[in-house]
């Protein structure tokens, strides 16, 4: 069994977070470019910090 740390990682093209291989990706892995669903919807680059799961100061 491997460890965690050892498993290969990438950053999302849409948050910039940097997110592990996972079993499911294990033919896709070269494809993949978002840490999530709800990255994957919203496309392209969104700069660096803009996960849609953190929140925004509003001041």
């Amino acid at each position: 069994m491997r460890k965690k740390s050892a498993l290969p990682t990438k950053s999302c093209a849409h948050c910039g977070l940097p997110f592990t291989w996972r079993k499911k990706w294990e033919r896709d892995w070269e494809h993949v470019k978002y840490c999530s669903e709800r990255c994957r919807r919203a496309g392209g680059p969104a700069g660096k910090g803009n996960h849609p799961d953190t929140t925004q100061d509003p001041g």
